[in-house]
């Protein structure tokens, strides 16, 4: 598995916790007990580690960059994107903020509508490490 191969299913882990309203590491521990995460293992479970001890705080700094936009109102897939990729700019080292920007906005023009890359890419290019 590659990095790519990683933000994707840490991004599907993030969104299921979404649905299920409940974000802790349990649930992400079943999420991933049958994956085969090979060399990026440490990267997932920090990304949702952090992404479950910090939900809360990530939210409201989401809220302050979405511009009238805010989380309860985006799309699952936007959320658990920009989730992710904040994650990575405010808790995650050595990963550089352009990095993670870019590849939300990948992941978005996957995933996303077509208005996705655009505002993951506006709300994220604010958020600080």
């Amino acid at each position: 598995m590659n990095r790519r191969e990683a933000r994707e299913l840490a991004m599907k882990c993030i969104f299921q916790m979404e649905a299920q309203r409940e974000f802790t590491t349990d649930n992400a521990e079943l999420f991933l007990k049958d994956k085969v995460l090979g060399d990026q293992s440490e990267y997932i479970y920090d990304v949702l580690n952090n992404v479950c001890a910090h939900q809360e705080e990530i939210d409201l700094i989401l809220n302050e960059h979405s511009k009238g936009w805010p989380v309860s109102r985006m799309t699952k897939t936007d959320l658990a994107i920009v989730r992710l990729a904040a994650c990575e700019i405010m808790y995650i080292e050595n990963l550089p903020k352009a990095v993670a920007i870019n590849e939300a906005v990948d992941m978005a023009k996957i995933y996303g509508t077509d208005q996705s890359p655009k505002f993951i890419n506006a709300v994220l290019k604010n958020v600080q490490p």
